[in-house]
């Protein structure tokens, strides 16, 4: 498809009465906001990624997705940050009425989505639709979904995706799949709904040429990506490291601010609570996004059992890279890197891991 293809694909998913979202510029980073046209997102954009850092940077070439990431996963759009549960008023027969308080249906179509993001989402259907009890209000936005992912042809420094399987290359999760190269984009259906969307493009096939220039820039990707995690020994070497010293150290460094969780995409941690209305008419109960960081998660019955930062981190990276895997099959990290850049101090996960690891061999 070549570059003016990209808004005949925007306009068609207007036509079709879905919103589009995708990655556009916004107080000095990238995050997912509305686009109308090609010229919303961040072309001739790069973005420069540190432990602790990030800003960007105008190249002022043609390229639409160059920028990697930013703070802003698939997470908000499924398991809203603060939404109303359940709506209870006084009154009738038993004395009160309870009322389910669920999502409007809202058809997304969401351009860009990464690799990375789409891992994260499988991560999130795994705890949210396919455990002991489905979960009505992530199932309705869920269920709204068209999703376009960008196969990753350039990495950030922070990026670690070949290490956890995840990427650069988008291979499922998708409803359309694009990856951008110097003359335009390959496009790839996954879906039936990415299949019409498609046809109603009237695109020709790849040949063999614009097939091998796709599989050389994504190759060049992830030979690139120096940031590196042990997946396959990272279970039991947590787990049999939970008294080691590094803990320690780190509790140091970290603020305790939760960063790391509220950027993540898959941290589902989160606090349900009743707020009165102020007519006494009767309450609504509440759900929002909390982290492990926060000392009041861990506060039961007039006992904290994670008192201290040291002990707070290291539930936070035991779960993710450990005990996550005995408990959904999978583990929850998926080599995005937003956790080592949104973090103040620059606290990087690898580092840490890698720390306990040079220390036992």
């Amino acid at each position: 498809m070549e570059r003016a293809g990209l808004q005949r694909l925007i306009d068609v998913l207007i036509k079709q009465g879905l919103e589009v979202l995708g990655p556009v510029i916004r107080d000095g980073t990238v995050v997912l906001g509305p686009v109308a046209a090609v010229a919303d997102l961040p072309v001739g954009m790069r973005e420069h990624q540190s432990a602790g850092h990030y800003d960007l940077e105008d190249l002022g070439d043609e390229r639409v997705f160059g920028v990697a990431t930013g703070p802003a996963s698939l997470k908000p759009l499924v398991f809203a940050p603060r939404e109303n549960l359940v709506q209870v008023e006084l009154g009738g027969e038993h004395g009160f009425r309870a009322e389910a308080l669920r999502p409007e249906p809202r058809p997304v179509a969401i351009l860009g989505v990464r690799a990375c993001d789409l891992a994260a989402l499988r991560v999130q259907d795994r705890i949210f639709l396919h455990d002991r009890y489905p979960d009505p209000y992530y199932e309705e936005r869920r269920r709204g979904l068209f999703l376009i992912a960008a196969s990753c042809t350039r990495s950030a420094p922070t990026c670690f995706c070949t290490s956890m399987g995840t990427g650069p290359e988008a291979r499922e999760g998708f409803d359309l799949a694009l990856t951008e190269l110097d003359e335009g984009f390959l496009v790839r259906a996954g879906s039936e709904a990415g299949e019409e969307v498609l046809e109603t493009l009237g695109l020709a096939e790849a040949d063999a040429e614009t097939r091998v220039a796709e599989r050389r820039a994504i190759d060049a990707c992830a030979s690139v990506m120096d940031r590196k995690l042990d997946a396959a020994r990272v279970h039991d070497l947590l787990l049999e490291n939970l008294d080691h010293g590094r803990w320690d150290e780190v509790a140091e460094r970290c603020l305790g601010c939760g960063n790391c969780t509220m950027v993540c995409p898959t941290c589902f941690c989160h606090d349900e609570r009743d707020e009165a209305l102020l007519d006494g008419s009767g309450s609504i109960r509440i759900r929002e996004w909390d982290s492990c960081f926060d000392r009041q998660h861990a506060q039961i019955h007039g006992i904290n059992f994670r008192p201290k930062i040291r002990d707070r981190y290291r539930q936070w990276l035991v779960h993710k890279l450990a005990t996550w895997q005995d408990q959904f099959g999978t583990s929850g990290c998926v080599g995005c890197g937003r956790c080592i850049t949104w973090c103040p101090p620059g606290i990087d996960l690898t580092e840490e891991v890698r720390a306990i690891q040079e220390t036992t061999a």
